[in-house]
């Protein structure tokens, strides 16, 4: 019995040194661990995934945090509801990109009332309730469809096509979200000043391959006489292509239909690189160390920037290389 008992001290022992190194390590006590929740659109694009890792990767334990993270499955009642959970456990901070502008003045007062900082990402929220969250990252979307018009206008030009008769095909995004809002902006406004520039359709392929690829099949049973396809992300150019191809049109950046896209996704690139997608726009999903700097501002009770833009560039496939691809982290 004697001799149980001393080996079932060292154990104990043993255990406890192993958990002070493991704290060591880490250098963090899970009390001492800053409390996020975090929820997500969804996982309907390559962007949206790379978004979520980007902010799972900087998020760790390792670095200080408990990363509470809710998929919302493309329903803004899910968001709500994951929301109000974070609220309920006095959670340290909560960032979420919301799917659409409107509907969240409820939530964000009762969050307020918390006192829990709030951080928007990737989307922005209607305007006149800044006052209910804390600070924005993301991409300025408008600016985004602005590098594109302005492309496409130098393009035509290069090319001596800029009093020619221009056909749109234009794909929107989810309907009600920042960067469906941005990009669509940008381009009817360049329809405005340019009268040879004729909208011909204008559908929404909700952010997804498939969808887009319906949309377009269905706008080409009307018409296969189109210019440019504005798309406003990867996923859709990949859908429109898609249809474009079957029904035997060239959709090549020199020759071809003008494809624009917009995110910069590998597989948006590749197509990029192979003059299928003319020019891919940049919408930087790697929001998870921006984030981060943010959210141990707060918690050293430092003033943080309203408003915080990503770095973002642009390709074409006149000047894409394989190497630009390989160099990038997504």
């Amino acid at each position: 019995m004697k001799k149980l008992f001393v080996m079932a001290l060292c154990l104990l022992v043993l255990l406890g040194g192993c958990t002070q190194d493991s704290q060591q390590v880490s250098g963090v006590s899970e009390e001492d661990l800053i409390v996020v929740g975090f929820s997500q659109v969804g996982a309907e694009s390559e962007w949206r995934v790379a978004n979520t890792e980007s902010i799972k990767a900087a998020l760790t334990e390792d670095n200080g945090y408990e990363l509470i993270y809710e998929d919302a499955r493309q329903e803004q009642e899910n968001q709500i509801r994951a929301i109000r959970t974070f609220i309920q456990r006095g959670v340290d901070c909560i960032v979420f990109s919301p799917i659409v502008e409107t509907g969240w003045n409820s939530i964000l007062q009762e969050a307020k009332q918390a006192n829990i900082p709030v951080i928007v990402i990737d989307r922005y929220i209607e305007p006149g309730v800044e006052g209910l969250y804390t600070a924005y990252i993301g991409s300025d979307f408008y600016q985004e469809g602005e590098k594109a018009v302005q492309w496409l206008e130098e393009h035509l030009e290069k090319q001596g096509r800029d009093k020619e008769h221009l056909r749109i095909v234009h794909i929107q995004g989810t309907l009600g979200s920042s960067p469906q809002i941005g990009r669509t902006s940008a381009l009817e406004k360049a329809i405005e000043r340019h009268a040879n520039w004729e909208l011909v359709a204008q559908e929404c392929g909700d952010f997804t391959r498939a969808k887009a690829y319906e949309v377009m099949s269905a706008i080409l049973q009307k018409t296969t006489d189109i210019d440019v396809v504005y798309c406003e992300n990867d996923g859709e150019a990949l859908g429109a292509i898609d249809a474009m191809e079957e029904a035997g049109l060239n959709c090549h950046g020199s020759d071809g239909v003008i494809v624009i896209s917009f995110d910069a996704t590998r597989m948006g690139l590749e197509y990029c690189l192979e003059g299928k997608i003319a020019l891919d726009v940049e919408c930087n999903p790697l929001q998870g160390p921006y984030l981060d700097k943010i959210i141990k501002q707060l918690q050293k009770g430092e003033p943080v920037e309203p408003i915080t833009y990503i770095e973002e560039t642009q390709f074409d496939c006149f000047t894409i290389t394989q190497e630009m691809i390989d160099g990038r982290d997504y």
